[in-house]
């Protein structure tokens, strides 16, 4: 008999059999043309679990895929879920020697990978002498690959018969790289089953929520946010464009009545932007809670979000691809606690903002954020020096700059690794963007330090502006000049096309390509 202390919880793979039992005909996942009921997704998922043993894999095995947003994307998820094996997701955004390096680095055996992208895979095979078999998603038949739905065909649909307990490894999920090297996050089921029961809870989830999933499904905040729905019963639309299209997106919540969406403040401010005739054809009615991630919400746009989305529940979330959610502005709190990241989520200790040795700094000082909790990562794959750094004891940080105000809430001031010393002076890149983003020009903004004979490091503006405005770095460093100390103004101004702006797939400027640019 087990006992309830050795009792486990169930993964995602094993969740989905007994939401067979109780939601044999509700839809689980859809797209732009395929819907699959939970009784069809666990079928399929239980032929792919056999066609990845069979090949050869086994538990603890790696693979890898470079695929758009997919139900098949899904499918992998879950199929490893069930049998141990190891998924590493990769951006599909990324370049053919960035992709290598990951792939290689994790040591993967398979890639899975749509045909539109076969090329670029094909032209790295050499590349990747650990790579067994190379699957491909998609109608064509290609040499060298095999096709994922022949796969399928010519396995059962029985449950695979795997051990996977809790604190095995789900999955390697390799960060954007802001500021060097992407680095292979290691994940188990446990820090993903916690995340779900957590993030349910602080955000009200039900079975009867369908999630509108826009971000890539290779980021950490789609396989967080995306995946609590299957494990609580609701449904999932999977939006598998490459190119964000706000009137798009609009005619999806209207069609399929998504009630929950995480964006980006680009996102939003994109949507926003939309037309007024083109935003009253289109019922957002549906949509009860948002989220915004991955970078500061300002102020104008979280109104603007709420006058649109009527009667929305707007969350603000900070966390990380290590750490999960760390802490959660609560719908109540967002103008009154306006510029906060609000306080910790359920289960997650975030109490801990130290100076550079390691001591606790004062309420309303800025300190490196450390956290705790069920949420955190296991190591960095292959890095155990970096791992051990980035600990203090069981305390994580990210390399985020906070600072907590006397009611207990948080405010992100910068990434250490972005923070500019110019003349002796330590300036926050996000301060002056905050500033910068309020002149009505402004779409949106970069500060980063760069080389000076004089200073060591000034400051420089990198901007993009709405369209049709027009402005000067005179007339930007003016209105800096009357609004933050001297030392802090930009010392120089250049404007750039949106496209122009390097970012992560996830929306965060990526201030070290800039840096790299204008140095």
């Amino acid at each position: 008999m087990t006992s309830k202390k050795s009792a486990p919880w169930l993964n995602l793979g094993q969740i989905l059999k007994v939401n067979v039992r109780k939601f044999s005909d509700k839809i689980a996942l859809k797209d732009r043309t395929r819907k699959l009921t939970y009784a069809e997704l666990n079928q399929r998922v239980n032929k792919l679990s056999h066609a990845l043993l069979s090949s050869g894999l086994k538990k603890g095995d790696k693979i890898s895929c470079f695929l758009e947003n997919c139900i098949e994307i899904v499918e992998l998820y879950l199929a490893c879920a069930k049998t141990g094996i190891i998924i590493n997701p990769i951006n599909f955004r990324l370049t053919a020697r960035e992709v290598a390096y990951i792939a290689e680095h994790a040591d993967s055996q398979a890639f899975f990978v749509h045909e539109e992208f076969e090329s670029l895979i094909t032209s790295i095979k050499t590349d990747l002498p650990k790579i067994k078999n190379y699957i491909v998603v998609g109608e064509k038949e290609i040499k060298g690959y095999q096709r994922y739905e022949k796969l399928l065909k010519g396995s059962p649909d029985r449950e695979p018969d795997c051990s996977v307990q809790p604190e095995d490894t789900w999955v390697l999920l390799y960060t954007s790289g802001t500021t060097g090297q992407p680095k292979g996050v290691v994940r188990s089921h446990e820090s993903y089953i916690a995340f779900y029961l957590i993030n349910a809870v602080d955000f009200e989830f039900t079975a009867n929520d369908i999630c509108l999933n826009i971000m890539p499904l290779s980021h950490v905040n789609s396989t967080f946010f995306s995946f609590i729905f299957p494990y609580i019963g609701g449904t999932v639309y999977i939006h598998p464009a490459r190119k964000f299209d706000p009137v798009e997106i609009l005619e999806i919540i209207d069609r399929e009545k998504a009630t929950f969406i995480s964006l980006i403040p680009t996102h939003y401010s994109l949507i926003l932007n939309v037309p007024a005739e083109q935003k009253k054809k289109h019922d957002v009615q549906s949509v009860k809670k948002l989220l915004c991630s991955s970078a500061p919400a300002r102020g104008e746009i979280k109104q603007r979000i709420m006058e649109f989305f009527k009667g929305v529940q707007l969350y603000e979330g900070y966390g990380s691809t290590e750490a999960g959610i760390v802490t959660v502005l609560k719908p109540i709190e967002q103008m009154s606690k306006l510029g906060s990241i609000g306080r910790e989520s359920c289960g997650t200790d975030c109490v801990k903002l130290l100076d550079d040795k390691g001591r606790k700094v004062p309420v309303g000082e800025v300190g490196e954020i450390y956290s705790r909790g069920p949420m955190l990562f296991d190591k960095y794959y292959k890095l155990p020096e970096k791992t051990k750094s980035s600990f203090q004891g069981e305390w994580f940080s990210a390399g985020d700059l906070g600072k907590k105000d006397n009611d207990g809430y948080y405010y992100i001031v910068d990434r250490k690794d972005n923070m500019i010393i110019t003349g002796g002076e330590h300036v926050y890149p996000s301060e002056v963007e905050e500033v910068i983003s309020k002149h009505p020009a402004v779409f949106d903004v970069a500060v980063i330090g760069v080389p000076d004979e004089k200073w060591g490091e000034a400051v420089q503006a990198v901007i993009i502006l709405k369209d049709g405005q027009k402005s000067r770095p005179e007339e930007i460093i003016n209105f800096c000049r009357e609004r933050m100390a001297t030392y802090k103004k930009p010392k120089s101004v250049d404007f750039i096309k949106n496209s122009a702006m390097p970012r992560t797939v996830s929306g965060k400027i990526l201030h070290r390509e800039l840096r790299k640019k204008y140095s």
